[in-house]
């Protein structure tokens, strides 16, 4: 997966193509049946330990085989908070692949219920309240591991204020495979 992941992006650059060899739609049953399954992903892009790019999806819209290639290239050249990544930067890249299930609504009573849960097992969130809506990965809890804090960069993320996941948003909540 992270070969596929590292061919799609390399492939963007004309004069690396013709050295990369991709399964085509034709070759589909080289693909392995894991790759063929409807799911969604993430593909992380670092740089040195630094964030180069992130994009993914939150529902399986495609085969996974297709969302990795297609978020691989969006996360390279597409993420708004970086330039395309440069073919001099394909060196130090390192990919990361988080494969979600499929989120489910949590329920709570209190804003206190919310933050233990999240404290104890550190799950995917999407936080969403009308049109609004941001997700952090599981891994973000490693840079935000207070969850009042990753509640509050959560809420900013989806385009509300800081303080918006007190009060009436919706929360779901993901795992992730996580490779590489």
């Amino acid at each position: 997966m992270l070969t596929l992941a590292k061919h799609a992006i390399e492939s963007s650059f004309p004069e690396l193509k013709k050295s990369l060899r991709q399964p085509a739609d034709q070759d589909w049953n080289r693909i392995p049946s894991k790759l063929r399954k409807k799911r969604a992903c993430f593909v992380t892009l670092t740089i040195h330990g630094h964030l180069r790019g992130c994009i993914g999806h939150i529902l399986p819209i495609q085969t996974l085989y297709r969302d990795i290639i297609e978020n691989a290239k969006a996360a390279a050249f597409d993420d708004p908070r970086f330039p395309p990544l440069k073919k001099e930067e394909l060196d130090n890249l390192t990919i990361e692949l988080s494969i979600l299930d499929i989120p489910k609504p949590f329920s709570y009573h209190t804003n206190g219920e919310l933050i233990a849960y999240l404290l104890k097992h550190k799950p995917g969130v999407i936080l969403s309240k009308g049109p609004y809506k941001g997700t952090f990965l599981p891994q973000v809890w490693d840079d935000l591991p207070d969850p009042i804090v990753f509640l509050s960069n959560l809420s900013l993320k989806a385009g509300l204020e800081e303080h918006a996941w007190k009060h009436g948003v919706k929360i779901e909540l993901y795992d992730v495979e996580k490779i590489g």
